[in-house]
């Protein structure tokens, strides 16, 4: 996205300094050709999903459950849709309820304690959420399973309760854990 904001800069800066018809007819076409294959192929994106699709075409994605010791209600369906969304949107597999789909991904929280982060003066200056799933993927394709553990820390200040601290961090947590999933799942990671 900021390669397309500063392409759009330049295209504008070039506008403005000179007419387009002055522009000689051969860097014009390398400038419009450059364009056309950083936008429309899309080079300028990160993703690098590596997923065999004359092999693998469907995936069932079941409920990530909450069996931590403290359970947040919200980030169980938060963290199943925006797995759900992700895969849909970068990947080709079909979404399917059956468990003879290619691939079976499962999960629970499996970790969602607070902890002491920094001190000062003797007090709790900040606190530390950490929060973990375990995730299994089944590959009935090759008739294996992965299992693997996914967690993440984020620091928050004493002077939050933990409501409200969830309140600002729920969207990072979601995101994030999602993102740990889906590279581990299909990136390779």
């Amino acid at each position: 996205m900021i390669l397309k904001n500063k392409i759009i800069l330049f295209l504008k800066s070039v506008r403005n300094s000179a007419p387009l018809s002055s522009m000689p007819p051969r860097s014009f076409a390398i400038v419009i050709f450059a364009l056309s294959l950083l936008l429309g192929c899309k080079i300028y994106s990160f993703k690098d999903v590596s997923i065999d699709y004359s092999k693998i075409k469907t995936i069932k994605i079941g409920f990530i459950e909450n069996r931590a010791s403290y359970v947040n209600p919200q980030l169980s369906p938060q963290l199943t849709d925006k797995l759900q969304l992700k895969i849909a949107s970068q990947t080709k597999l079909i979404r399917t309820n059956s468990d003879d789909a290619n691939l079976v991904v499962s999960g629970y929280i499996s970790d969602y304690s607070v902890s002491t982060a920094a001190i000062s003066a003797q007090q709790a200056s900040a606190n530390r959420l950490t929060v973990s799933a375990h995730i299994t993927v089944k590959n009935n394709v090759d008739n294996k399973t992965d299992e693997f553990d996914v967690s993440r820390n984020y620091d928050f200040s004493s002077n939050l309760s933990l409501q409200q601290a969830e309140g600002q961090l729920i969207t990072a947590i979601v995101s994030n854990i999602s993102d740990d999933i889906f590279n581990h799942i299909f990136s390779n990671w």
